[in-house]
């Protein structure tokens, strides 16, 4: 096990409040819980590290991206090259500890001349090239989805880097397998959390539950779509809480007298929100990765009703509810809000969540990469 580990993260990873944030800022708690002294490098823009996040770290180092146009037109990938900061790379070399750069994001020094000697592991956290044209499929906004797509393009022809890399930790078992085929040297080590254990209130929830930060444009499209498609003839209460919901989303909400929105909602209350739910409503139109709403919704709610995409290949199917059309999701909601969250459910869960998604367990996975 490395004494020491350099940590370079796309973005301060406090609060841990999205998906990218959760998975470091856990990652870094269970890696300083084993011993290991951490040297956090983050790309900041607009959050400071917190004091909870100094003590989970030796010292922490922040540079400011270089988001200027120009970069748009660089041949590598954007959210590459803005953070191509070059103290960055003076700092690594600083001593010789091995590096872990959290996504392909953090990756412009990953096959630097200067690095060839040391570890470099690579955290993937999505097919990132997938994942950016799911983002254009989303967007309404013409320049946005324009750049999305000329995003998607360089982010696969870059994906070829991760080779050089000495290993590389998946999110997931289908990004493993197509991970594997840049790097022969992959492992799944599941997605961080702040669970540690399955806790599910006992009783009934009086509503259904979609979470999710609502600025990102596939959250907003499944919100919409849940209204539409879903709720719209149900006469089932249905709770959307998120951050910056659009103008589109906020009006079609009012349209139904059934569904509610909670805006603006901190960490805890999503928490709070999750619990009380009888059904944790969570469609998605995108495979990569995982879902760490997913992982949430499991650990803390009761029933989960899903589509396909957002639980196939994650191992985590036999927990939930699978809907695949809208028409089988209305049957589904209908069927979960009636029934008692059973024991028998409970211990399933805590089956497989409190073995294969143990923070602990995949810290150790992790550092046998090192």
């Amino acid at each position: 096990m490395p004494k020491t580990l350099h940590i370079v993260s796309f973005d301060v990873p406090s609060p841990p409040d999205y998906g990218g944030a959760i998975d470091v800022y856990y990652k870094l708690k269970a890696l300083n819980e084993l011993g290991v002294e951490i040297i956090l490098h983050c790309f900041e823009y607009g959050r400071k590290p917190s004091a909870e996040l100094e003590k989970l770290c030796q010292k922490i180092y922040t540079y400011k991206r270089d988001n200027s146009r120009q970069k748009l037109f660089n041949f590598m990938p954007f959210i590459v090259v803005s953070r191509s900061n070059e103290k960055l790379l003076e700092n690594l070399l600083s001593d010789d500890a091995p590096i872990l750069f959290e996504g392909l994001h953090c990756c412009y020094f990953l096959n630097s001349e200067k690095l060839k000697n040391r570890t470099r592991v690579v955290r993937t956290h999505n097919v990132e090239h997938d994942y950016y044209r799911h983002l254009a499929a989303a967007e309404s906004s013409i320049f946005k989805r324009f750049y999305f797509e000329m995003e998607a393009g360089k982010l696969a022809s870059f994906e070829v880097e991760l080779s050089g890399a000495t290993a590389l930790a998946a999110i997931s078992p289908a990004d493993t397998s197509h991970f594997a085929s840049r790097n022969e040297n992959t492992l799944l080590v599941p997605a961080f959390h702040p669970n540690t254990e399955v806790s599910i209130k006992p009783g009934r929830g009086k509503y259904c539950l979609y979470h999710g930060s609502l600025s990102i444009g596939e959250n907003n499209k499944a919100a919409l779509w849940l209204i539409n498609e879903v709720f719209n003839e149900l006469d089932v209460p249905l709770v959307i809480a998120g951050n910056n919901p659009s103008p589109e989303l906020k009006n079609a909400i009012k349209q139904h007298k059934h569904i509610s929105l909670k805006n603006d909602v901190s960490t805890q209350e999503i928490y709070t929100l999750l619990q009380d739910a009888q059904v944790n409503v969570l469609p998605t139109f995108q495979t990569t990765g995982i879902k760490l709403k997913l992982l949430a919704a499991l650990f803390s709610g009761r029933h989960c009703v899903v589509n396909k995409q957002m639980v196939e290949n994650t191992g985590l199917e036999s927990l939930c509810r699978i809907a695949g059309s809208a028409a089988e999701m209305k049957k589904l909601v209908i069927e979960a809000f009636s029934q008692p969250f059973d024991l028998g459910e409970i211990s399933a869960r805590k089956a497989i969540l409190e073995k294969d998604f143990s923070n602990k367990a995949n810290a150790e996975k992790l550092l046998g990469l090192f």
